[in-house]
């Protein structure tokens, strides 16, 4: 199993065949040694240093019905809340007093957000803080819209794949959503020019190995600049509600794999790792991981974004987050960097 790991960590690849075999028979022990491999490599490139991004969960609403996702348009027990402009840019104006350089603004698929008030909205944010990094995660739009963003100024966008299995994705969807336009989204972004993310759900229904060595194989192929992994948690308000949670320690062991494949990402230890383990998030840095996403959210809006049930960090004020996740990292012989946090490559021109 270690010959299998040290040619990951030297090849940065290995085959579908030795992924499953990975996957499906790594001991304890065997993981232990995959994660601190991880963690080296990471820290031969980026240092004892871990990226902050400031979180803007700015709209609950959303057109889809996902399966697994407790702001599906459907559940009527959502309390539904949209910032206002003023809202998003005070949040903006808190986080860069904290010494954020990263805003994320995360939401539902909310088309009350026309494609000119996103645009509005990420000018003024790129106005007033030139040298912050805009972050969209709002899901599948036109490529004229992502174009019109990243002209405004939005440097990066999130776009979970959910799974590169589309079998899978059936299963976790309903037909009116389609495999093929989330990956040609995908495309699209990374055509225009964004850092773009992808990632995919832990131990989400029906999830197999195979399904895991497909994403894999794609993020591997995709070259994303950042990957976003949790597992996958239930919601009580969904017709996945009795599913069972995802493992934390699959989590871990795909965390470092992704680490060893592409070894310049930017991969979050997520707010769903630490959900699913107090210390989920401190684990998650210490297997490859080496970004954070304190939330800016306003505090009265943040148990409504419920996308899975007991979400931590819902009432903490924005200063109280980050001074708490610090700690937490400093507790673990790391230090929390609220710089730009660029993918390496992208610093470079090689992208």
């Amino acid at each position: 199993m270690r010959n299998l790991i040290d040619k990951l960590a030297e090849k940065n690849n290995l085959s579908d065949e030795e992924l499953k075999y990975l996957i499906e028979n790594i001991s304890d022990e065997d993981l232990d040694y995959l994660n601190k491999t991880a963690r080296k490599k990471a820290d031969e490139i980026y240092g004892k240093k871990v990226f902050v991004r400031g979180l803007i969960e700015f709209t609950n609403y959303c057109k889809n019905n996902c399966y697994y996702c407790g702001i599906r348009a459907e559940n009527k027990n959502a309390e539904r809340y949209r910032l206002c402009e003023e809202e998003i840019l005070n949040c903006c104006k808190q986080g860069y007093e904290l010494g954020f350089r990263t805003f994320v603004l995360q939401g539902g698929e909310d088309m009350y957000y026309s494609d000119d008030m996103i645009c509005d909205i990420v000018k003024k944010i790129h106005k007033e803080y030139p040298d912050c990094a805009i972050t969209l995660s709002i899901g599948e739009r036109d490529e004229n819209a992502y174009k019109r963003f990243f002209d405004a100024g939005a440097a990066r966008f999130l776009l979970r794949h959910e799974t590169a299995d589309k079998e899978h994705y059936s299963k976790l969807h309903p037909d009116n959503m389609s495999f093929e336009n989330r990956m040609k989204c995908l495309e699209t972004l990374k055509k225009i020019g964004y850092q773009t993310g992808c990632g995919f759900m832990v131990g989400s229904p029906y999830q197999t190995t195979d399904c895991l060595v497909k994403d894999l194989r794609f993020i591997k192929n995709f070259e994303p600049a950042m990957v976003g992994i949790g597992p996958y948690l239930s919601h009580k308000h969904t017709p996945f509600c009795d599913k069972e949670n995802g493992s934390v320690r699959l989590t871990l062991m795909l965390l470092s794999i992704i680490r060893l494949m592409l070894p310049e990402v930017l991969l979050p230890a997520t707010t769903a790792l630490g959900t699913a383990k107090s210390d989920g998030r401190e684990k998650g840095i210490l297997a490859g991981a080496n970004v954070v996403m304190p939330n800016l959210s306003p505090v009265s809006v943040r148990k409504k974004y419920s996308l899975y049930d007991n979400k931590i960090c819902t009432g903490e004020e924005s200063a109280q987050c980050k001074f708490c996740l610090s700690n937490r990292m400093k507790s673990i012989g790391y230090e929390v960097v609220t710089s730009r946090g660029d993918n390496i490559k992208f610093v470079k021109g090689d992208k």
